[in-house]
């Protein structure tokens, strides 16, 4: 072999050295950066996750706002990224409909989870209330409505985080600063809502929604569901004209001012119960599934939560259909 032959050979194996000793490990290799990789099913929990670690990790929320958690949907691409996460967040309690087969799928591969309704105390749907769900009564995937249920998730969510491998102690330090933080934020916002629905008449604290998500809620703050315009857990299930029926009939009875449609659902069914009843009735939208867009009223949980307790005491501070 020539001498020049072989100190080109030389200076390219140099150079070639060179290259693999500068070039990253495979990504994943245990968050050499420091920076762990969160995904997140509902935009809900994907605030709150966002909201303990800040710039500490990646968060990839999959829920868009204004989705329906109970059957929206996710790409290849998505599914991919549930494979791979250091962390995946769902909701539990059979929230996640659509994406069942998703969440078992990496349970099977034995990703690292945390699963926010295992850190509530549940409450369970009675017999009637499931119906369109299943022949048995089932849990109530719905905390959320109760922040004091969601200062429980937190709490056990920012252990959870702050002990992801990759993260260093100061960041892990910060982690625990910003979710205990968090936590006391939430608190406070209970204690507001108690106040302000203390003040409706209990007589008039009574809610007619889309459907039962409210149980939590109203278990809190002393209301009553007097009853929902889907007669189960889930938005997938179907009103029959005896379950209409006799919605009607309790408004009417009732003689309740507003009644109150999902902003992830159409609010015309509950327009023509209004009009069915024969009386004047307020359909008002809340906020209770899905966050929203920036500056729609509900672009974090906090935000939702405040917004909705201004449309509720809105509507049933006022005289009752009767009065008017």
């Amino acid at each position: 072999m020539r001498r020049g032959t072989r100190r080109s050979l030389a200076i390219a194996a140099a150079l070639l050295l060179s290259l693999t000793a500068c070039s990253p490990g495979p990504s994943g290799d245990d968050g050499q950066d420091g920076q762990a990789n969160v995904v997140v099913t509902t935009n809900i929990l994907g605030d709150v996750v966002s909201q303990i670690v800040g710039d500490a990790a990646t968060v990839t929320t999959l829920m868009q706002p204004g989705a329906d958690p109970h059957s929206f949907e996710i790409s290849a691409q998505q599914a991919a990224a549930m494979d791979e996460a250091d962390l995946l967040v769902s909701n539990g309690l059979g929230l996640e409909e659509g994406l069942q087969r998703h969440l078992d799928r990496v349970t099977a591969a034995g990703g690292t989870q945390f699963i926010a309704g295992d850190h509530v105390d549940a409450l369970r749907y009675v017999a009637g209330d499931a119906q369109g769900v299943s022949d048995a009564a089932g849990p109530d995937p719905h905390f959320w409505t109760d922040p004091l249920q969601m200062v429980a998730v937190v709490g056990a969510l920012t252990d959870t985080l702050a002990a992801l491998p990759s993260l260093d102690d100061d960041t892990r330090a910060a982690i625990m600063q910003r979710g205990t933080g968090y936590a006391a934020d939430l608190a406070a916002a209970d204690a507001s809502m108690a106040k302000r629905f203390a003040a409706i008449p209990r007589e008039r604290r009574v809610l007619v929604t889309n459907h039962h998500v409210f149980g939590y809620f109203a278990k809190r703050y002393g209301f009553e569901i007097l009853g929902t315009a889907i007669p189960g857990g889930t938005t997938l299930a179907a009103p029959s004209a005896k379950d209409l029926n006799a919605l009607v009939s309790a408004i009417t009875e009732a003689r309740v001012p507003t009644i109150f449609a999902e902003s992830s659902s159409p609010d015309r069914l509950m327009r023509v119960l209004a009009d069915e009843a024969g009386i004047t009735v307020d359909v008002v939208p809340l906020f209770t599934e899905s966050l929203s867009e920036p500056g729609a009223g509900a672009a974090t949980y906090v935000a939702m939560l405040q917004t909705n307790t201004d449309r509720i005491v809105a509507g049933l501070a006022t005289a009752t259909p009767a009065d008017r």
